[in-house]
């Protein structure tokens, strides 16, 4: 096993640089996140919305209606 020597210099600086992207992509996870849960909702509504609606065709038969007492 070879034993690869770098000086402290070489290492803070690839260290940093490894940081600094990851801090980037967490920043850029974090935006793709919100966009995935904003659309989530929007998809959401939608199908709280078809399912709403087609029920509400299920509960009306054809040629009845309803009569309020």
């Amino acid at each position: 096993m070879t034993v690869e020597k770098v000086s402290q210099d070489d290492m803070l600086k690839q260290f940093t640089e490894r940081y600094d992207a990851l801090i980037k992509e967490n920043a850029q996870l974090g935006e793709k996140i919100k966009q995935n849960e904003i659309q989530a909702l929007k998809l959401q509504g939608a199908i709280e919305t078809l399912n709403y609606i087609a029920q509400e065709g299920k509960d009306e038969s054809p040629g009845e209606e309803t009569v309020a007492e």
